[in-house]
């Protein structure tokens, strides 16, 4: 079965439900209560699992919110691998307003964390297993903006591919170091690692080559948003336009995004082909509401109208 392992420094319940109308000041009755695990490798575990692979959750988990955390794992058959914090592991809120189709996405910084937990988290990463070790999400306050490079040494040292996945100070440090197989940004992003703006498929390609010339990562895979997606790697690039859906969410879409392309990486096929799955996935997340990301069978039918469409 393929195994990757996942990091989630700032882990979250999501709680997703619906209301008529968005109301200052009223009392706001909400419909369709859901309440999910989540936060960047945590989603990107919850992909993986549904696709048939194995994830190994590493995930900090304080106060009574982490213990909820647990059992949300726990109930969805997890191999989780928690670190214990003093702090309370954050709650995030996604409301659907039913009257305009608009999402509302409340999402808190997160714990403070101490060096101590810091270095916990290290030496539990030091026993990791997989093809993979992915570390997605923001950093909580307390943790280093280096601290995905130490997290890509531990990697380096057990042979296991880092694929990093974050944004600011966060993502600069962790592609600092260098050794990253796989970097997913934004285009803004992106634009903010090379410190200029970018305004074309050549400049967004020529700023993912300047990353993988200076060896701070192989693949760079870069979203585009509504318009697609771009894959960068030494041998060139590959832009595959984005698959029109219904849009219900965005929240999770980038996770799931990368999920399938590791899981399509982790049997066997060519990144490019790998980065086309993925591309259907994230587009299948995006159909979905709340914070339920992606299902198998809508991505394996967006995946086929990729195959036609993008040739």
């Amino acid at each position: 079965m393929p195994t990757i392992a996942t990091l989630t420094m700032n882990p979250t319940i999501d709680v997703a439900y619906e209301v008529d109308q968005v109301r200052p000041t009223h009392k706001m009755r909400g419909h369709k209560a859901n309440y999910d695990p989540g936060g960047g490798g945590i989603n990107v575990a919850r992909v993986f699992g549904r696709l048939g692979g194995n994830a190994n959750c590493h995930y900090l988990s304080g106060g009574a919110a982490g213990a909820m955390l647990d059992i949300l794992l726990d109930q969805r058959c997890f191999a989780r691998k928690p670190i214990r914090i003093a702090g309370n592991t954050r709650i995030a809120t996604n409301i659907y307003e039913r009257s305009t189709g608009q999402e509302f996405r409340f999402v808190p910084p997160g714990p403070e964390v101490t060096a101590a937990e810091c270095a916990a988290c290290l030496a539990a990463l030091a026993e990791t297993e997989g093809e993979f070790l992915v570390a997605s999400g923001s950093l909580p306050p307390g943790v280093p903006a280096d601290f995905y490079a130490q997290v890509g040494a531990v990697a380096r040292a057990r042979g296991v591919r880092l694929v990093l996945d974050s944004s600011g100070d966060a993502l600069r440090g962790g592609l600092e170091a260098g050794g990253v197989y796989l970097v997913k940004p934004s285009e803004s992003e992106l634009a903010g690692l090379v410190g200029r703006d970018l305004n074309s498929h050549a400049e967004i390609t020529a700023a993912a080559s300047e990353i993988i010339a200076a060896g701070q990562a192989e693949l760079v895979a870069v979203t585009l948003g509504e318009e697609g997606g771009l894959l960068v790697s030494s041998s060139g690039a590959l832009f595959l336009p984005a698959i029109r859906v219904e849009t219900k969410s965005a929240t999770g879409a980038g996770d799931s995004f990368l999920s399938a392309m590791l899981y399509r990486l982790t049997v066997g096929d060519a990144p490019q082909d790998a980065f086309r799955y993925g591309m259907a996935a994230g587009a299948a997340a995006a159909m979905t509401a709340g914070t339920d990301l992606c299902f198998p069978e809508d991505i394996d039918r967006l995946f086929a109208q990729y195959t036609v469409s993008a040739g």
